[in-house]
């Protein structure tokens, strides 16, 4: 399988994740949170360099839930922010497709 380059936006969102998750452990023991987390030292360790950019649901999942954050925290922390400009292209085309809307 050939992986694909990662993509500006997938790299700093990879970064903004390694730095959420270092600021959650604070003090505790990176190789202590890995195995309670149950991935590698090593895994743990890239992800917060972000060398990682894109590490496996399950991976974010369990250490989300070791260093006590939510998925909704964390995806609060690391989703891209849309440019005003993404925006108005997404109300524009949600206009343009009234059929796509339930009915109330």
């Amino acid at each position: 399988m050939v992986r694909l380059p990662l993509t500006p936006d997938e790299i700093e969102r990879g970064q903004r994740l390694g730095a959420l998750l270092r600021r959650a452990r604070g003090e505790r023991s990176m190789l202590q949170t890995a195995l309670d987390a149950r991935v590698s030292p090593e895994t743990l360790r890239k992800i917060e360099s972000g060398r990682v950019a894109t590490p496996a649901f399950p991976t974010i999942a369990a250490i989300a839930d070791v260093l006590g954050l939510s998925l909704d925290e964390v995806w609060a922390q690391i989703r891209p922010v849309p440019s005003r400009d993404d925006s108005e292209d997404e109300l524009v085309g949600a206009l343009r497709r009234p059929h796509d809307r339930v009915a109330s």
